[in-house]
């Protein structure tokens, strides 16, 4: 049946609705990815021991570098809707496969969970390109900061959960630790009832004019190699996996360098804290400076913070918790710099067609090379050390530079199509 035409007076409040709703999927998606992230390795040492313990980070991780790639390869032939569903239900049920992985003492189990656990946070983290298509370019931006900023409540909320959620667990019989999954189970089911009911209708059919247009040049790339060596998709690739190595890198292995120095759980967290609140609540802000001063200017900008907060935890003195504090806050602002402009750059001078394929192979090597490097991150510090990690971090910052400085002349003026 052909659809019908949609009344342009209502295109603005219906994508407002969009982007609301895909904020709200980002919060609640986010809460119970993040709660299974907390309680993972408890829960798989607990059952295969200590050398399990991050299997299930990586595991969900690399879950969500496959729904990357895979769900947007959905979008193109189905549409952004029934992609992004697909990835959440599929969420939504791993926190059901992995709930029965704790209560049936089965790492295989809880392994498969939190795989597909990372398919509902794939789907989350496409959602921000799904917003920035509703919206003209000068808007894009701070409409990406939007849905970014919702993953704040997961963050904060997430892992704060995890110690009640084991308190109604045992009331109802089970291992506290199965309460982290129903965390995951409840907040990615609630993410999975939203999508189905407000994300509607497809929001291909609500994009921007500007995200329709055809190429500029007349010449569309049809091949993946080919729109993957465009300057503004190359440089925003380059930028958006290395600032995800460097952040996981010196993130990883800061809890276990305080704790090893004497510090406490307290300081842990508020460091930890500080991190979070640098990663996702100043989203909207850094929406707006990208849209201000253009992703070029603010990817510059987001290198630099991350080289400071890679040199302050580099070089601060073993009892010092403050610095080490500014430094992962720094870190978590840097990336999210990073992770919004570059966002902002892959719309840039594409299709729509174009940007659905890029954006997907793009979140898939972010969250590939995130998983190799939370499993890098421990054999660097036991070989080497924890500031010899902070400078290995300063290092891989070197290549996004060059490249923004090689070919700025040419993302400038993508700036503008």
């Amino acid at each position: 049946m052909k659809e019908m035409p949609i009344d342009p007076a209502r295109l603005p409040g219906l994508r407002r609705r969009i982007v609301w709703t895909l904020f709200a999927v980002s919060a609640l998606g986010s809460t119970g990815y993040i709660a299974a992230f907390t309680g993972g390795a408890l829960a798989s040492a607990e059952i295969g021991g200590s050398a399990a313990s991050g299997l299930p980070t990586a595991t969900s991780t690399l879950g969500t570098a496959a729904a990357a790639s895979l769900l947007s390869f959905l979008m193109l032939r189905v549409g952004r809707r029934p992609g992004l569903l697909i990835g959440i239900v599929g969420g939504t049920i791993g926190g059901a496969v992995a709930l029965a992985g704790v209560l049936l003492v089965s790492l295989p189990l809880l392994l498969v969970g939190s795989a597909l656990a990372g398919f509902a946070n794939g789907a989350g983290q496409l959602g921000r390109y799904v917003a920035a298509d509703l919206v003209p370019p000068e808007r894009r931006a701070r409409t990406i900061g939007t849905v970014v900023w919702g993953a704040t409540i997961g963050a904060v909320g997430g892992p704060n959960l995890v110690a009640p959620a084991g308190v109604v667990a045992e009331s109802l019989g089970m291992p506290p630790l199965a309460g982290t999954y129903l965390l995951t189970l409840v907040f990615i089911g609630l993410a999975a009832v939203i999508a189905f009911v407000f994300l509607r209708p497809e929001p291909y059919r609500l994009a921007d004019p500007s995200a329709l247009a055809p190429h500029p040049e007349g010449t569309v790339p049809v091949s993946l190699a080919a729109l993957m060596g465009t300057p503004t998709v190359l440089v925003a690739l380059v930028t958006l996996a290395a600032g995800q190595v460097v952040m996981i890198l010196i993130m990883t292995m800061t809890p276990l360098h305080l704790t090893t120095h004497g510090h406490g759980l307290e300081t842990v967290g508020f460091v930890l804290s500080a991190h979070t609140f640098g990663m996702f609540a100043l989203s909207p802000i850094s929406g707006r400076l990208t849209d201000r001063f253009g992703s070029p200017r603010i990817i510059a900008a987001a290198l630099a913070t991350l080289t400071v907060a890679a040199l302050i935890a580099a070089g601060a003195p073993a009892d010092g918790g403050l610095l080490l504090t500014l430094a992962l806050f720094l870190l978590g602002y840097g990336w999210n710099l990073g992770f919004v402009a570059g966002s902002s750059m892959l719309t840039m001078g594409l299709t729509l067609g174009e940007r659905t394929r890029v954006q997907g192979v793009s979140d898939g090597v972010i969250w590939t090379t995130a998983a190799a490097a939370s499993l890098a991150s421990g054999l660097i510090v036991a070989g080497a050390s924890y500031t010899a990690l902070g400078l290995l971090a300063v290092g891989l910052l070197i290549p996004p530079a060059a490249l923004l400085l090689a070919r700025r002349r040419v993302v400038m003026i993508g700036r503008a199509v």
